[in-house]
C-alpha cells in the first residue's frame, strides 16, 4: 500500500538550560557555568523512493533530540541530534499551523521545517564588573511543533493514463526494469509505478473509470499524480467496442479535475492490437484519427511496434536537453 497524503506532527528539540556553577580552585574564583546545546532541527530531505511516506502510517508524532543541560568548568551541553525525514521528490510540505506551503522537488534537496531552541546561557555569560558572581542562568528556549500534511504529487516527464487494464504497467515493464504487477483484470495497479528510460522518467498510474474526478473507483487519489507530468501517453485497448468514447471519458475525467491537463502534449496508443485482424485494428485507427488524433498502434510483443515507441522517446529526451 503506498501512502501519498499523511498528516504528522513534527517537534524540534529544545535548547538545554545553562549551568550557574562557580570555581573552587584559590585564585580563580568565579563563574564557570556552561551554556546549554542548541535542540536539534527537524529536515525533510527528497528521495527516490516513492514509497517514503510509509514510514508515517503508524508513527505520526517525531521528535529531534533536546540539547544537552551546560555543566561547570566551562563545558557547554552538547547539542541535540537533528531529525532528517525522508520523503519523495515531488512531496508538497502543508504546514497546517503556520498555514504555509513548501515542496521537496529534487533528490537530495534538504528542507528545514522545524528549528531547534536555543540554549540557555551559563552564568559566565552573565558575569559582568558589578556582578562577580552571577548565579543566573538562562533557560533553553523551547522547541517548535508543527502539525503537517505531506502530500505525494509525483514528478515524472511522461504519465500513463487510461482506464484499466488497457496495457499500461505492460508497456512500463518493456520499455524499463520497471516491475509492475500485470494480470488479465481491471485494478491490477493499484498504487503508482515509476520506471526510467534513460534520461526520462515514466510513471504508470493506476486505471481511471467514468466518475473518477469525483471520487468514482480510485477516484481523484491518483489523478493528481498527474499534475506534474509533463506528457501524457493516452492508452486504449483495442479490444474495446468504442475506442472513441474510451478516449473521450479519460480526457473528461482530466479536465474536470484540472483543465490544465488538458493542454499537456498528448500522444495516443492503441494497445493489444496482437488480439484483433489487421482489419479491426485499423478500423479502430481510423476512428481514432478521425476525431483528430495521432495514434499508434502497438503491442508490447512486438518488437516492431516497440521500436515505434522508442523512437517517440528519443525524440522527448532530445526537446528535454535543447530547452
Amino acid at each position: 500500500m503506498l501512502i501519498d497524503d499523511v498528516k504528522i506532527k513534527v517537534k524540534s528539540g529544545s535548547g538545554g538550560k545553562g549551568a550557574a556553577t562557580f570555581s573552587k580552585i584559590k585564585m580563580t574564583l568565579g563563574p564557570t557555568g556552561g551554556d546549554g546545546g542548541r535542540g536539534g532541527n527537524v529536515y525533510f530531505e527528497g528521495v527516490s523512493d516513492l514509497s517514503a511516506l510509509n514510514q508515517f502510517r503508524y508513527k505520526k508524532e517525531l521528535s529531534a533530540e533536546n540539547g544537552k543541560d551546560g555543566r561547570g568548568g566551562f563545558n557547554d551541553g552538547h547539542d541535540g541530534k537533528d531529525l532528517v525525514l525522508s520523503v519523495p521528490v515531488g512531496t508538497v510540505i502543508h504546514n497546517l499551523s503556520t498555514k504555509q506551503d513548501s515542496e521537496i522537488l529534487s533528490i537530495g534537496q534538504r528542507l528545514l521545517v522545524a528549528e531547534g531552541g536555543k540554549g540557555g546561557r551559563g552564568n559566565f555569560k552573565f558575569r559582568s564588573s558589578s556582578n562577580t558572581t552571577p548565579k543566573e542562568f538562562g533557560e533553553g528556549s523551547l522547541g517548535r511543533e508543527y502539525e503537517l500534511r505531506l502530500e505525494l504529487k509525483m514528478i515524472a516527464d511522461i504519465g500513463f493514463v487510461g482506464l484499466p487494464n488497457v496495457g499500461k504497467s505492460s508497456l512500463l515493464n518493456e520499455l524499463t526494469k520497471a516491475k509492475s504487477k500485470v494480470a488479465n483484470y481491471p485494478f491490477t495497479t493499484l498504487n503508482p509505478n515509476l520506471g526510467v528510460y534513460y534520461d526520462l522518467i515514466l510513471a504508470d498510474i493506476p486505471g481511471l473509470i467514468e466518475g473518477a474526478s469525483l471520487g468514482r473507483g480510485l477516484g481523484i487519489k491518483f489523478l493528481r499524480h498527474i499534475e506534474r507530468t509533463r506528457i501524457i501517453f493516452h492508452l486504449i485497448s483495442s479490444e474495446s467496442e468504442d475506442p472513441l468514447a474510451d478516449y473521450n471519458i479519460i480526457r473528461k475525467e482530466l479536465g474536470t479535475y484540472n483543465k490544465k491537463f488538458l493542454l499537456k502534449p498528448e500522444y495516443v496508443f492503441l494497445t493489444k492490437i496482437d488480439l484483433l485482424p489487421n482489419e479491426d485494428v485499423e478500423k479502430k485507427v481510423a476512428v481514432l484519427k478521425g476525431a483528430g488524433k495521432r495514434v499508434l498502434a502497438i503491442s508490447v510483443i512486438d518488437e516492431k511496434s516497440l521500436k515505434i515507441v522508442e523512437g517517440l522517446l528519443r525524440e522527448v529526451i532530445e526537446q528535454k536537453q535543447a530547452q
